[in-house]
């Protein structure tokens, strides 16, 4: 896989940081908030329809008055309830900054998030290799990430394959994607490679764009590669 140099964000110049603001004592950048807005967005986005299920199978449940199928629908209410909880977790450390934890996460956090993000969808089948008990939360967030671009690509199904390690003081990361068919955004690789032009930041391409420069930041970077049946990612994050 051919890694393509990674760019960070630019220097601010004296007119830019006339605009900076001061948020719990920390200071962001119009940029840093566009991208926070357009994780939002996407955040939004994925939990739309198990929120919505939960509001109409509520007005259904208010309407229907046989056993059966008030009993079908509390089956559904609570899998768009437990969709949408497994969503909120899988959002709050993939983008978030998941207080909950210190600077290391358990493996177990994000391969639990994943494994839940696919439960009910039996066309994908996760493959896990994890050479480490815990992982720089980082990596993880690269990892989570990675992963959702991995499943996403799987519009036919197929098998995810997972990897992770710290070798050298770095954390290596692997996601593969393999299928009949993977849809791929090379817009997303040109976000994943640093090379993203301002215009085409939007709240499905702000992901990619984040962890690129989160690895970036850290003297990392990460590396894709397609074909017709697989899309291979990968990551070096220092420690």
């Amino acid at each position: 896989m051919a890694n393509r140099a990674s760019n960070r964000f630019p220097r601010e110049s004296s007119a830019a940081k006339e605009g900076l603001v001061e948020n719990s004592g920390a200071l962001m950048t119009d940029s840093s908030i566009d991208l926070a807005s357009l994780l939002c967005s996407r955040l939004c986005h994925d939990l739309l329809s198990p929120v919505g299920a939960l509001s109409n199978g509520l007005e259904l449940l208010a309407e229907e008055k046989d056993p059966e199928m008030r009993k079908r629908c509390m089956e559904l209410l609570e899998q768009s309830a437990r969709t949408s909880a497994d969503k909120l977790k899988f959002f709050r450390l993939a983008f978030g900054a998941a207080g909950g934890f210190g600077d290391t996460v358990p493996v177990e956090e994000p391969k639990a998030l994943i494994d839940a993000l696919v439960a009910g969808n039996d066309r994908v089948t996760l493959n896990w290799s994890l050479g480490v008990a815990v992982l720089p939360k980082p990596a993880v967030k690269v990892l989570l990430n990675l992963a959702h671009i991995g499943i996403e690509a799987l519009v036919r199904g197929g098998t995810l394959d997972i990897g992770a390690e710290l070798r050298g003081g770095a954390a290596e990361i692997v996601i593969r994607a393999t299928g009949p068919k993977i849809a791929f955004d090379p817009v997303i690789g040109r976000a994943l490679d640093g090379v993203l032009d301002t215009g085409e930041l939007t709240s499905r391409t702000a992901p990619a764009h984040m962890i690129q420069q989160l690895a970036a930041g850290l003297g990392g970077g990460l590396q894709y590669a397609l074909s017709e049946d697989a899309l291979v990612m990968g990551a070096v994050l220092p420690g």
